[in-house]
């Protein structure tokens, strides 16, 4: 049974990595079995953070209004993961959003993956739900705040130790490290031309953007500025 990785867990302002961000990251690195250190970083998506994001993690944008953002945050966490497996409930989710953001900002992120949901749906019965705290309640795993980063990575960790009898008794494939397959390209910042045609349009409507022009790519600008050309019309 693999026992050195680092389990880690994602909040974040939806479920697309194409248009949605990172809010907060939680990690632990795991070594022989003992967690031996511990990461914890709001971020702030430069974005507005919506009430359904805010109802189901509590973290509203005054949170995260002083935070570093992605670019920032993004160094210190890759080293503290180092080149090991990481592990999560649902790891592709969260190595999506990852790898999108390292690649945008010039780093790599190729890892193998250890999936505590798909070791859920072999060795837990049919009936049973198998989200991460239902998962956690049926193991018997303590858990902490449920859709926080760090409290999510530390109780899919434990989740994944208190398997460790079904790898005892011969289902060892199955907690084999994968490896995690996304592609994507880098993004193009947005052109000036194109930030200042959005702000026309924005003024223009009278409409208020959730998100920081200056923080757009290329392909985000152009979304939105075809959605609102769509919905309300060009500048007459």
């Amino acid at each position: 049974m693999i026992n050195t990785y680092t389990a880690l867990d994602l909040e974040t302002t939806g479920l697309d990595p194409k248009t949605d961000r990172i809010l907060e990251i939680g990690a632990v690195r795991v070594e022989d079995g003992r967690e031996t250190d511990r990461f914890s970083q709001l971020v702030n998506p430069r974005r507005e953070i919506t009430e359904k994001i805010t109802e189901l993690t509590g973290i509203t944008g005054e949170m995260v209004e002083e935070c570093p953002d992605i670019s920032a945050v993004l160094p210190e966490f890759l080293e503290f993961c180092g080149n090991g497996p990481i592990l999560g409930h649902n790891i592709l989710f969260d190595f999506r959003f990852l790898k999108r953001a390292a690649v945008n900002h010039g780093h790599s992120f190729e890892r193998r993956g250890i999936d505590t949901l798909a070791l859920c749906r072999k060795f837990m019965p049919a009936g049973e739900k198998k989200n991460l705290s239902a998962a956690c309640r049926y193991f018997q795993v303590e858990t902490g705040r449920s859709h926080r980063a760090f409290d999510d990575a530390l109780a899919a960790h434990r989740l994944y130790q208190k398997m460790a009898p079904a790898w005892e008794n011969g289902d060892r494939e199955a907690f084999l490290p994968r490896p995690l397959e996304y592609k994507i390209k880098r993004e193009q910042p947005a052109s000036k031309r194109q930030k200042e045609v959005l702000r026309d349009l924005l003024k223009y409507h009278k409409i208020t953007l959730s998100a920081q022009i200056d923080d757009l790519s290329r392909n985000e600008i152009s979304r939105i500025t075809d959605k609102i050309i769509l919905k309300y019309g060009r500048i007459l």
